[in-house]
């Protein structure tokens, strides 16, 4: 047993699951995983601080010893294909993967990301030890809508601040909006079933409504926001009404009477993703759809962009006659969204830590907008037109005189010097045309001023050095 224990631990060193420092498991604790004797332990241990692979100090467990760091041997691509996949497993594994993150030396202009200085975590530590105390009387399973506490105090601020008057048992906690998209797909789209999106759009919506096998039919959008004057007949349309992603334009009051009408003839459900509805810069808040129709309209909501993405929790305001049909769904995907994480945000909300939360970092990403318009302003000029700056937390960069085939160029030569950018032309439907001028997506929430500044320098070199 103990050469078999030897060996193995050996093994684990080589493929480097073992990290030089990385401690071993008390010799206790390992003998119980084997179902050896601790003397055996013991003695293997030995032998491999004699030979050098571990090294100990009395009264410490056990660690790999430094200079044993090993390059895993790469492994050979494997020939062997699944024995069965389902359509819908072919359908995801058909769809384009998405672009890799890779560090940058000056500034990530990537949308979506947070500025981790901005987390309130004082508050969040409070509420986490209110959450802890509370919890062990509900060491088990919960209601897969959420918690009821949750759902009681989301009602209260959908109301302050979206307009939203909903019972709680018509929201539903999700790990993130892009699980509430998930839930809507598989609860209204059967294979074939065709699906509204706007053109461009965000990219995965797109992918989760077609993965159950959904057509989509992309529609224009303009300064209006979505095209509602030739609708065709679909189960359900994708929008972001209040600030449409990723071109930033909000739906006028017009359209959306239109698109309203449209659903009640068709017979279709309306998605609205109101993805970064707290970040209203220039603008007055703009009423929901589910304010207005709310038995057609199914409002997705996250706290993504004003927490953390790391948090996974979001929300779904759903129409009274889905609400059985979404809280079977939502048990079968995962029981229900974590209950700590559910408590504590509970908690930051009825204390109203989150609602200064949100002011404050509301201020913070309008005074990155400023400067980041500021440094466009003075370094690039007349050489871009930014749209999309009235909320939201990017703005779009559009390149005049510049064809949008020389995106790729300038996306290498910028990430080269240091600056990640990131195409507008990628979220168009592929089989439309695209944008005849490049077009890049500014997010800068992650960014401070410096950043910021620096960033936009290296933009105006990158632009000097092509040409454009």
């Amino acid at each position: 047993m103990a050469r078999r224990i030897i060996a193995a631990i050996k093994e684990q060193i080589h493929k480097g699951a073992y990290l030089p420092g990385d401690r071993l498991p008390s010799t206790r604790a390992f003998a119980t995983e084997w179902g050896a004797s601790r003397t055996t332990v013991t003695a293997a241990y030995s032998q491999l601080i004699a030979e050098g692979y571990l090294s100990s100090r009395p009264g410490a467990r056990a660690v790999v010893a430094q200079g044993l760091a090993m390059q895993p041997a790469a492994a050979a691509p494997s020939t062997a294909s699944p024995r069965h996949l389902s359509a819908y497993a072919q359908r995801v594994l058909a769809l384009p993967p998405p672009a890799t993150q890779q560090a940058v030396r000056v500034a990530d202009f990537r949308y979506g990301n947070l500025s981790g200085a901005d987390f309130p975590l004082p508050a969040w530590r409070r509420a986490l030890n209110k959450a802890v105390l509370r919890r062990p009387k509900l060491l088990g399973y919960d209601d897969p809508s959420g918690t009821v506490r949750l759902r009681h105090a989301l009602q209260g601020y959908l109301w302050r601040a979206r307009g939203i008057s909903a019972a709680p048992d018509r929201i539903m906690i999700v790990n993130g909006s892009q699980q509430g998209l998930d839930l809507c797909a598989r609860l209204l789209l059967d294979p074939g079933a065709p699906f509204v999106i706007e053109n461009p759009g965000y990219l995965l919506a797109r992918q989760a409504f077609a993965a159950p096998g959904g057509i989509p039919i992309a529609v224009d959008v303009d300064e209006d926001g979505i095209r509602t004057d030739a609708l065709p007949p679909a189960r359900l349309a994708y929008v972001t009404p209040s600030h449409q992603f990723p071109l930033g334009s909000v739906l006028s009051a017009t359209r959306r009477r239109s698109l309203l009408a449209w659903a009640e003839r068709a017979g279709a459900y309306i998605v609205e993703d109101d993805y970064d509805g707290e970040y209203r810069h220039d603008i007055a808040p703009i009423p929901t759809l589910q304010s207005l129709a709310p038995d057609q309209v199914i409002h997705a909501g996250t706290f993504s962009k004003t927490l953390s993405p790391t948090l996974r929790l979001g929300y779904l305001v759903v129409p009274p006659a889905l609400q059985e049909a979404f809280s079977a769904v939502k048990r079968l995907s995962d029981r229900h969204s974590p209950l700590l994480e559910q408590e504590a945000l509970c908690a930051l909300i009825e204390s109203g830590a989150y609602e200064r939360h949100v002011r404050s970092i509301r201020r913070k990403n309008a005074e990155r907008k400023s400067v980041l318009l500021e440094a466009l302003a003075q370094s690039v000029g007349t050489r871009i037109t930014v749209a999309g700056a009235g909320s939201g937390l990017h703005v779009v960069a559009w390149l005049r005189d510049v064809p949008g085939e020389r995106e790729a160029e300038i996306i290498g030569v910028a990430r080269a010097a240091g600056v990640g950018l990131y195409p507008v032309s990628a979220l168009y439907d592929p089989g439309q045309s695209r944008p005849a001028r490049a077009g890049f997506i500014l997010g800068y929430a992650g960014l401070d001023a410096d950043t910021l500044r620096k960033g936009v320098d290296v933009l105006k070199t990158v632009l000097d050095d092509i040409g454009a």
